[in-house]
């Protein structure tokens, strides 16, 4: 089926076919009985209280176009952060993407400007000088609250304890000031559902992926928090690539976000080619917000993750424990005794620092539920449908 025909049926019919799909077990690279199940309070029927905290970049803001497009999240607030480019063009990007999905009642607070202990590096190679992949909007009118961002996600957090998920597809420094802020805050965090992180390489420094690698400590801090982390890295949204035929549908539907989704994403399409890459632009973000939406589409597996952040080649990097991945891998009437006695080890301690512990955990306990495989195909309905105004 070519995507013209595809987007052709109606939502109820995009429901249905997928529905029939998953419970035969059919859903393309979906097989049944792999890995882990999803998070237990991702679903499609059940309307989702988020902030997205996000430094639009070209997948930034076709995640928040998507995000707006879908009543299955009642979104309390957009808090930008510098990340691909600084907080001054981070901010009007953000409040481009509220203005045109005509969205204005959601509160826009303005984040960090930079890492928490580090100097800013950020990604205009990958996403054009100004962010949007060189796809030019007007200014825009919308202001952003007065409240700075981690002050504002501290207080809508405590006001509705339990209730808000954050949605991270940026560098986390707006999250781990609130946390720092606020000792209790963390166990009022019901879920935090991130994009970041990889188990497979990077792709800012070999070992790091970028939203880590620009705030290694504030990405620490999440990790070590006790926050519910649901893990979209790299292994996965490198399976995500934009195509020209997405952008023909895009541009097919006449409507505000689907036509600046086009333009954002063709130019996004012309910035990559012309760096000679053959694929891309990757859908990184908009990945972690379909993972809030219908999280069936990925697959799971558990992982304690802690992050790299003292290695001189590799801060950032993300490394997962588990007791049965690998080498490590027992029958399963073994797997849970040996969960239970395996120890978190970080470097062994040198001649100069006697008193220095290698043990970093005494037992494994899994901190995050990491993205492993994901149905591209079904990805790309849900993203470009919901874009398009099909579904």
């Amino acid at each position: 089926m070519n995507l013209e025909k595809r987007f052709a049926m109606t939502r109820r019919e995009f429901v249905a076919s997928s529905a029939a799909g998953l419970v035969a077990g059919t859903v393309s690279g979906v097989r049944p009985g792999m890995g882990i199940s999803p998070p237990s309070d991702q679903n499609s029927s059940h309307v989702s209280r988020v902030i997205i905290d996000t430094d639009p970049g070209v997948d930034d803001a076709l995640a928040l176009l998507l995000a707006m497009r879908s009543p299955e999240l009642k979104i309390e607030g957009i808090t930008p952060v510098a990340g691909n480019v600084p907080l001054e063009l981070t901010l009007p990007n953000a409040l481009r993407m509220v203005e045109i999905a005509g969205r204005t009642d959601i509160p826009v607070a303005v984040g960090a400007k930079g890492p928490l202990v580090r100097r800013l590096v950020t990604a205009a190679q990958v996403h054009g000088e100004n962010g949007l992949g060189g796809a030019v909007f007007p200014e825009p009118t919308t202001k952003p609250i007065a409240q700075p961002a981690a002050e504002f996600i501290r207080d809508t957090v405590r006001k509705n304890p339990g209730e808000v998920t954050l949605i991270t597809i940026g560098p986390l420094t707006n999250i781990a000031t609130a946390l720092s802020s606020d000792s209790e805050l963390a166990g009022m965090i019901p879920r935090l559902v991130m994009m970041g992180g990889s188990l497979s390489g990077g792709n800012i420094t070999p070992a790091a992926e970028f939203n880590i690698y620009v705030d290694p400590e504030a990405a620490r801090i999440i990790f070590q928090s006790g926050i519910p982390i649901t893990m979209v890295g790299l292994d996965v949204t490198r399976k995500t690539s934009l195509t020209d035929d997405h952008v023909r549908v895009l541009q097919a539907a006449q409507n505000p976000v689907s036509q600046a989704a086009a333009r954002i994403a063709r130019n996004a399409i012309d910035h990559t080619r012309a760096q000679g890459f053959v694929v891309g632009p990757n859908m990184h973000d908009s990945l972690a917000v379909a993972a809030v939406l219908n999280s069936s589409i990925l697959q799971w597996k558990e992982y304690y993750v802690d992050v790299e952040t003292a290695g001189e080649l590799t801060a950032g990097e993300t490394v997962g424990y588990s007791p049965n991945a690998g080498d490590d891998r027992r029958r399963p009437d073994l797997a849970k005794q040996a969960a239970m006695a395996m120890q978190i080890r970080g470097s062994a301690p040198t001649l100069a620092s006697t008193n220095t512990s290698a043990v970093v955990r005494d037992k494994f306990v899994p901190n995050a539920k990491v993205a492993v495989d994901v149905d591209s195909a079904g990805f790309f309905d849900l993203l470009i449908g919901r874009l398009s105004g099909r579904l």
